[in-house]
């Protein structure tokens, strides 16, 4: 099964970003530097879940806030002979650092000349891959903080994961 979205990603370090989804439907995935939240308009539900916690602070999450290096998360960086999006580009795999085997198999990501990031491939048991393309980058842009709060709406309802997963609920 193939899933295509689509939106705008505003990073701004350390550990702040803000993912807004266009297509096919809008969501928003906020990252506060504390808490992780994931807010659906359609179905008023927004997912809370500790930075430390959530299943998405894995490699995209760590990298692309500036929250980890490679050298972290990956206990082998190589170069990756996969097929690349543009003549120029270099492709890296990296391979789980001990004690995360259970989240990710490998990761594949692919720069540009620049050394921008293009492509992040993230394949996981089950032959689950997550792929994500990068393009039109603007950087050094100003961001106001306020870009990376996140007031759940009147009437949302709040998912803590913390606590359906029997631990304290984060305040």
């Amino acid at each position: 099964m193939v899933q295509l979205e689509s939106g705008t990603l505003y990073i701004r370090r350390p550990g702040l970003m803000r993912w807004e989804y266009e297509e096919p439907e809008k969501k928003l995935f906020l990252v506060d530097g504390k808490f992780a939240w994931f807010y659906v308009p359609a179905d008023r539900t927004v997912t809370k879940a500790a930075v430390r916690d959530s299943d998405d602070a894995r490699i995209p999450l760590l990298l692309l806030t500036g929250k980890a290096s490679l050298g972290r998360v990956c206990r082998r960086v190589e170069l990756a002979d996969v097929h690349v999006e543009a003549s120029g580009d270099t492709a890296l795999r990296c391979l789980p650092a001990h004690g995360a085997e259970d989240e990710y198999l490998e990761a594949v990501f692919e720069v540009d000349a620049e050394s921008r990031l293009v492509r992040l491939l993230v394949r996981e048991a089950g032959e689950v891959e997550t792929e994500f393309h990068f393009g039109r980058w603007e950087e050094n842009i100003p961001l106001e903080s306020s870009l990376f709060r996140f007031a759940p709406p009147k009437g949302t309802t709040i998912v803590d994961e913390g606590s359906l997963m029997g631990g304290p609920d984060p305040k």
